[in-house]
Order: structure tokens, then C-alpha cells, then sequence
């Protein structure tokens, strides 16, 4: 007779980075992504025009203000918000499809998603905010860029200060002073996340069989 194995399976997680502009998420983001080949990054859709130099499906998915309401209407957005004029949001379908099959989805939001994702998918949340070294720091990082005048240096320094008044609602908080150390650091966040007992399906099965000598 042959023994049935049971098997473990892992969901998914939603990994999330948030941090001041110039704090160095998105140069974190990038790492992550090129060495992880099971973790994947979060495609919004946004109402706003395609920028020079973005693809359509990789960037962002390009959708009209009626089809994004209409999404909103039904339920179909993780987290959205209104930026200015233009409207975002993360698809639910294609995140929680990705979570099934055991990938990990990788997130690039401010706090406001951050605490709509908590309120729609805590269980399959991690959240990672990251800190820049000092003040000084983060500025000087921001003006190193070349992208911006004095004056949106300054609004980016200002809104800073409001962003990282919500450090507290993070699970993890990261000091980037050194960028290979910080993805190393959520490099080792992802490895303990993923063991975590309620993400290994089956788990009880296999414990079980295990007792039973099988």
C-alpha cells in the first residue's frame, strides 16, 4: 500500500517598505527583486498618464478614471488613494492569486496604503519602514539625486517629517546607513517571516503523520 506524504505549503506574504523620499526604499526594493526569484513586485493601477521611459504592465497598469472607480465600487482595490489629481491602487485579485501559490509580493507604499492593507489582509502583512541615518543625511541624499530644486527639496523634507511620525505602526523599522546592510536586514526578515507557522499549510497534517511513525 502506498503512504500518502503529506505535504507543507507556504503562502504568501505581502512584504511592504515604506520611508521618506531619499531614505532608500526603492534602491532596497531593486536588490531585493534581483535576488529573490520568489518574490515579486506589486503593479498598480493608477488614472494618470504614462511617463517617458515607464511600460505599461511592468511600470504601472494605465486605467481611466470611470474603470478605477468602478473597481473601487467593487471592493476590487487592496489600498488606494488619491495623489493631486490622479488616482492609485492595488489590484486584489492578481495579489492574492500570487499569495496562493506561495509567492511573495513586494509593495512600494506610503503609510496610508500600508494601514489599508492592514485593515484588508493584516494576516498576510509584513511591514518594514525605513529611517535614513539622521536629518542631514536624508537631505544631503535628495539634492545627490540632481532631480529636484531647492524648493521640492524642501516640500520632500517637510512631508518627511510627517512620514516617519508613523514609524510606530510598522513591524519592522530598518536604519538605512549602509544599503547592503539594509537588504540584508530584510533579507533576514523575509527568511524568519516565511517560517512562521500560520503561513505553512498542511502543517498539522504532517506534524501528525510524523507522531504516527509515517
Amino acid at each position: 500500500m502506498a503512504v500518502v506524504v503529506a505535504e507543507v505549503m507556504r503562502r504568501g506574504l505581502m512584504l511592504v517598505l515604506s520611508s521618506p523620499s531619499g531614505a532608500g526604499k526603492t534602491t532596497i526594493s531593486r536588490a531585493l527583486l534581483e535576488r529573490d526569484e520568489n518574490l515579486v513586485m506589486s503593479v498598480s493601477v493608477t488614472t494618470r498618464s504614462m511617463r517617458p521611459g515607464e511600460s505599461a504592465g511592468k511600470d504601472y497598469r494605465f486605467i481611466s478614471a470611470d474603470e478605477y472607480h468602478r473597481m473601487v465600487e467593487r471592493n476590487e482595490l487592496l489600498e488606494n488613494a488619491r495623489v493631486f489629481e490622479n488616482y492609485y491602487g492595488t489590484p486584489r485579485a492578481p495579489v492574492l492569486s500570487a499569495l496562493g501559490r506561495g509567492r511573495d509580493v513586494l509593495f512600494d507604499i506610503d503609510w496610508q496604503g500600508t494601514q489599508q492593507l492592514a485593515q484588508n489582509a493584516r494576516a498576510d502583512l509584513v511591514s518594514v519602514f525605513i529611517l535614513p541615518p539622521s536629518t542631514k543625511e536624508l537631505e544631503r541624499r535628495l539634492r545627490a539625486r540632481g532631480q529636484d530644486s531647492d524648493a521640492v527639496v524642501a516640500g520632500r523634507m517637510a512631508k518627511a517629517a510627517d512620514e516617519m511620525s508613523h514609524w510606530r505602526e510598522y513591524d519592522y523599522i530598518i536604519v538605512n546607513r549602509e544599503i547592503e546592510a539594509s537588504v540584508k536586514s530584510v533579507q533576514a526578515i523575509l527568511a524568519a517571516e516565511r517560517l512562521r507557522r500560520d503561513r505553512q499549510q498542511g502543517l498539522a497534517d504532517f506534524v501528525n503523520r510524523l507522531r504516527e511513525g509515517v
